[in-house]
């Protein structure tokens, strides 16, 4: 009924030869982890050390130790995330203010509203709503943020830390972001740099399709209907003509 499910996501961090970097890249306030002494994997912007002394006393900071010995969480974004982004029509941002007040925002569009520029950006445009602006006041204090994805059809959810910033006045930009033919008035463009991403498990998500998908599965189906019942008429008119008697 759906889109085709995607491969199961890859977060391996192995070396590889990084993609070209977008023009609008600004170095990030988090640094990718590396290996030294004082060894720090990409997972610790989320597990800090009292996350990490509660996983101890409740039991799993042996499993998480063993992901993070085995290459942690992937700090760009991967064929396979790519893929994920493009089909996504919804996304929650997280921000917060100086004061460490959390927001979270709503943002949604067209498959494609969602742009990865490089292995390490996401874009896209902000359209004019209720001109509230907490999220933009917030990055303009703190740049940290956070983007939660969730395809609630195959089950699959995604979080993504890192960092956003916001481009106002670039024409070139917003033209280039802005989906084709969509209804609505662009304002300015949000910028994310991906510092760390993971992926969760399908459990308690529940499952949910689209309006256009469950549309275009009617719309089959009833297709399928017509053409299977036209078929039985016709194999009727076949089998009532045999069973005239000749004249």
């Amino acid at each position: 009924m759906a889109r085709p499910p995607l491969p199961p996501f890859r977060t391996e961090t192995a070396a590889r030869t990084p993609a070209r970097r977008s023009p609008w890249t600004e170095r990030s306030d988090f640094e990718e982890p590396t290996a030294s002494s004082t060894t720090t994997y990409a997972s610790d912007i989320a597990f800090t050390g009292s996350v990490k002394a509660l996983q101890q006393r409740k039991g799993s900071r042996k499993s998480y130790a063993r992901m993070e010995e085995n290459g942690s969480w992937a700090t760009t974004i991967t064929p396979d995330l790519a893929a994920f982004i493009a089909t996504q029509t919804s996304v929650f941002l997280a921000t917060a203010n100086a004061d460490g007040q959390p927001y979270i925002q709503h943002r949604g569009g067209p498959a494609g509203f969602l742009r990865v520029l490089d292995d390490k950006m996401i874009a896209f445009v902000d359209y004019a709503g209720n001109r509230q602006y907490i999220t933009s006041g917030n990055l303009a204090d703190n740049p940290k943020a956070y983007l939660f994805l969730i395809d609630y059809a195959h089950r699959r959810r995604i979080k993504i830390w890192g960092t956003a910033r916001v481009v106002e006045g670039d024409d070139g930009l917003t033209a280039k972001l802005m989906p084709a033919g969509y209804k609505a008035r662009p304002e300015q463009v949000v910028l994310f740099t991906v510092a760390a991403w993971d992926s969760n498990c399908p459990q308690h998500i529940p499952q949910r399709f689209e309006a256009v998908d469950v549309a275009k599965a009617i719309a089959e189906r009833d297709v399928r209907i017509d053409r299977l019942e036209a078929e039985i008429r016709e194999l009727k008119g076949r089998g009532g003509a045999q069973g005239q008697p000749d004249g």
